[in-house]
């Protein structure tokens, strides 16, 4: 029969540990963002005026946009991308977030677009 021994800590091997981490914001990401500054007309729907605004990042499923005023979660837009004469309609999903440019402010298309930004996205890393 072995005897524990005074001081000595049991060795754990590497395999049997499990790390438990809440994802990151990456990992929780439903498609890849990508760097891409463009110029696109963004109306709010329901009115007549439109705002010229640029991309700070794109995704499959919607954009960062940077607008010289911010949008209220939950407004409705309508994004139009001159490079491939396509319009798509998006939503607001979070506050903007001021800067130095601008409101950055975060919209999700309301239906698959995949193709809206004219450029092919990397596969996903999940």
């Amino acid at each position: 029969m072995i005897k524990p021994q005074p001081n000595v800590k049991p060795v754990v091997s590497p395999a049997k540990v499990i790390a438990t981490r809440p994802p990151t914001s990456e990992e929780r990401r439903r498609a890849q963002r990508v760097l891409l500054r463009i110029r696109v007309n963004v109306q709010v729907a329901g009115k007549d005026s439109v705002a010229e605004a640029f991309t700070h990042t794109v995704s499959a499923s919607g954009a960062m946009l940077l607008l010289p005023d911010g949008l209220a979660e939950g407004t409705k837009v309508i994004i139009e991308n001159p490079k491939v004469n396509g319009k798509v309609e998006a939503k607001v999903v979070r506050p903007p977030q001021m800067t130095h440019e601008g409101s950055l402010v975060p919209v999700e298309f309301t239906s698959a677009s995949p193709n809206f930004w004219g450029i092919v996205f990397p596969p996903s890393v999940n």
